[in-house]
């Protein structure tokens, strides 16, 4: 006490007011933005949507950007190169826009939204793009999807339920499809970590004929990642039991997952469900 008193006293003969000897305040820490905005981008061997490969087997480049507010209300825009192969005639981008709501509780979480699939410069015509085999109908022009999702989560779990409003991907009255997907991401710590999902797909008012072969199918996937200063490694084995042989029956029909890829002015078919293992690169800023 004596020795804070003298040194008060010099400082005031110093003409130094002795208040500034006081510990001045820290800072007041400023509020936490109400607003995030994030981006990603990745680079994969494969784009598998729901199991099925988008890019006829080649590499893939991905990206998007994501804006939520602190009320869980949230947008984003994602994006890939696809393969007009892969039943998008013409096309060779896939945007998605997509909005909802999520929210935590504890180890609990809720997510409802919309999701808009767009392929511009995509053009389906009676020849290149599939008639409901039930009542003959067409689609021309665009093709696009539009769903509507919810899912829970819990933990390291999460699942996840879409419906389509719009015809499935322009398949004609297709409306109604639905999606189940129940997902798992463990952290084993050290950075790394185990994926897993299973899905289930069912195509709406969809038959083929007499073989009763319609687009319905199981997929699966199983992988592990590393993260290495942000950047995400990964690598995962994809299958599913979807219908895509290319070999044809008696009257010349292949199933309904064995698309075809023209170029140099020949035709390749692929079983785009068929197994693969998806290696990639990724990072969220």
């Amino acid at each position: 006490m004596r020795k804070s008193l003298i040194t008060i006293a010099l400082a005031a003969s110093a003409g130094t007011p002795a208040i500034a000897l006081a510990q001045a305040p820290a800072p007041a820490a400023a509020p936490a933005s109400e607003h995030t905005l994030t981006g990603n981008l990745g680079i994969y061997s494969s784009y598998r949507f729901r199991g099925i490969d988008q890019t006829f087997g080649k590499p893939a480049l991905q990206g998007g950007v994501d804006y939520s507010h602190a009320s869980g209300f949230y947008v984003g825009n994602w994006n890939s190169n696809i393969n007009t192969g892969a039943g998008f005639p013409g096309g060779s981008i896939e945007m998605d826009f997509y909005g909802g709501w999520k929210k935590n509780w504890g180890e609990w979480g809720l997510d409802v939204g919309t999701i808009y699939y767009y392929y511009p410069g995509t053009d389906a015509t009676a020849a290149n793009f599939p008639a409901n085999p039930r009542n003959g109908k067409t689609h021309t022009g665009n093709v696009n999807n539009w769903e509507i999702y919810i899912g829970g989560s819990w933990k390291w779990l999460s699942a996840k339920y879409y419906y389509a409003v719009s015809d499935y991907f322009s398949l004609p009255d297709t409306n109604g499809s639905r999606y189940f997907d129940v997902s798992a991401n463990y952290d084993l710590g050290n950075g790394w970590g185990v994926v897993g999902h299973i899905g289930s797909f069912k195509l709406d008012n969809w038959k083929t004929g007499a073989r009763n072969t319609d687009a319905n199918y199981t997929d699966w996937k199983m992988g592990v990642t590393k993260d290495l200063s942000g950047w995400i490694l990964g690598a995962a084995y994809v299958d599913s039991n979807s219908k895509g042989s290319c070999s044809t029956d008696v009257a010349g029909n292949t199933q309904f997952y064995c698309f075809g890829n023209s170029a140099s002015g020949a035709t390749k078919f692929k079983d785009v469900g068929n197994s693969t293992i998806v290696v990639s690169v990724s990072k969220t800023f």
